[in-house]
This record gives C-alpha cells, structure tokens and sequence, in this order.
C-alpha cells in the first residue's frame, strides 16, 4: 500500500491516477486545478460577504433563508410568530408575512446554502469546507466539485422542504459539506483508501445533529448526504469509455429530480 490523497490506495490504483494525470485527466474524468484552494476560498467569500449583509438586519436575513410555505411574523415581538397562519390572514390581522419558497421566494433553495445565523456558525462551516472541499478538488477537479457541492446544498434543500414544518426557517453551508463528505466517501472507497476515517467523522457529525436535535437542521444534513453519495458514484463508477457522457447524464437526472421534489413540496404547500 502507499500513501495517497485520501488515504492509501493499492499500487495498481495510484499508478492508474498517475498516468491519467500526466495526460491532463484526473481518475474520475476532471481536469486538475493549479490551485485546489481556489474555489473553496471563493465560496467562504461569499458567504461571509452575506454574512456580512445580512448581519445589518433580519429583513435581508428572512428573504434569504430557506422556508417551505412562509411566515406570518408578530408586529410587535418579529422574533415570535403564527404557526398555520397564511398570508391573507397574516396581513388582515396588520403582521409580517415573510414569503417561502411556495409563495414565491424560489430562490431560497439556492440563497439559504449561502446564509447563516451567526458568526460562530460561519465559521464552523467555512472551517470545514476549507479542509474538505481542496480535498474533493483534487480527486475531481473544479467543475466536478462544484458540481456535487451545488447538487448537494439543493438536495438539503429539498430535504428541508419536505420533512420539516411549512414554517422552519434554515441556514446554512452544512448540508452541501455533508455531500461533499458523502462523495469523499464514496472515492475513498473506490480507490480503495481509508474510508473508516470518512465514516467516523461523518459517524460524529451525525451523532452531534442527535444530540442537538431541535436545533440543527438534520435534515439539510440528511438530504446533502444521500445527494453527495449518489453524486460520488456517479462520478466514480461511471465506465471510462463513457465516463464523461454517464456523468452528465447521471448529475443532470439527479438535479431533475431533486428540483422536481422542490417543486412538488411546494405545489402541496401553496
């Protein structure tokens, strides 16, 4: 065995990824990155700018976050508000309505990956996407990564829309870091590395959503996760004679139907 990026990989795998490397392909189809950092850091910018925004006020704050139906906000204490209540009613009786994703704020599936509560929860997850996401670069190369990074933030939002109240508002980076994780996983093993490390760490990221069950999204957790798996092995296990073609299909029937399960919820929930 010797020593590989995610671990070790038997001596036929490395000298496989050797070679496809030198001919300017990764093993899993993607072009090496001259700086796997790179794209990592651009998106700890960008949430941290919306941080950053959002921080000025909850106005910007609500209209980023990720809710199913949408809220009906007390006028006088905006940190309460009335659960079932539509927006209608809400405004009849002189409240905030704050839109979801079903009464027209779509772009919440997207803008809540980018969002968070506060700046002890930025920074766990940029933290984590520092360390993790140069890893998955490296064994994808850029548009790969950002592509089962993307995947899996839209996954936890789906996943949110369909297991949580219509009124849950969520934030958050975590769901497309469990992804990323989840894909890891998945070419660890297939490159026969160390995978028990991955599954520990995802062992305790899980086990910490447990113990704080009422105040952690798992079920952005849950969505991002099965996403990143499926997305990693698509990626990995796509024959080489195909491997690019199966890949686009493969991401793009996974991102149909992940949009169509947001759709879904959200026709319910109107």
């Amino acid at each position: 065995m010797v020593d590989a990026a995610v671990g070790f990989q038997c001596p036929e795998c490395t000298r496989q990824g050797a070679r496809e490397t030198r001919q300017g392909i990764l093993p899993y189809g993607g072009h090496p990155s001259r700086d796997p950092r790179l794209t990592s850091i651009v998106l700890i910018v960008i949430n941290t700018v919306v941080w950053l925004m959002t921080n000025k006020g909850p106005l910007l704050f609500n209209s980023l976050a990720l809710v199913p139906r949408g809220l009906c906000l007390d006028v006088i204490d905006p940190g309460s508000y009335y659960p079932g209540v539509l927006k209608a009613a809400c405004v009849a009786n002189g409240n905030n309505w704050v839109a979801g994703v079903s009464s027209g704020a779509w772009w919440q599936v997207v803008t809540s990956m980018f969002t968070h509560l506060n700046i002890v929860h930025l920074g766990v997850n940029m933290v984590s996407l520092f360390i993790i996401g140069p890893l998955l670069e490296r064994l994808l190369g850029r548009t790969r990564f950002l592509a089962v990074y993307g995947i899996a933030g839209l996954a936890g939002s789906a996943s949110v829309m369909w297991l949580t109240t219509p009124e849950t508002s969520s934030v958050g980076a975590s769901g497309a870091l469990f992804g990323v994780l989840g894909a890891i996983l998945v070419l660890t093993y297939k490159a026969k590395g160390r995978y028990q490390q991955i599954l520990i760490i995802l062992g305790a990221n899980i086990a910490y959503d447990m113990f704080y069950l009422n105040t952690i999204s798992w079920q952005g957790h849950f969505g991002g996760l099965v996403a990143g798996l499926l997305a990693g092995w698509i990626m990995a296990y796509a024959p080489r004679e195909r491997r690019h073609q199966i890949q686009v299909y493969g991401l793009s029937a996974l991102t149909v139907a992940i949009l169509a399960a947001i759709v879904a919820r959200s026709l319910m929930l109107a």
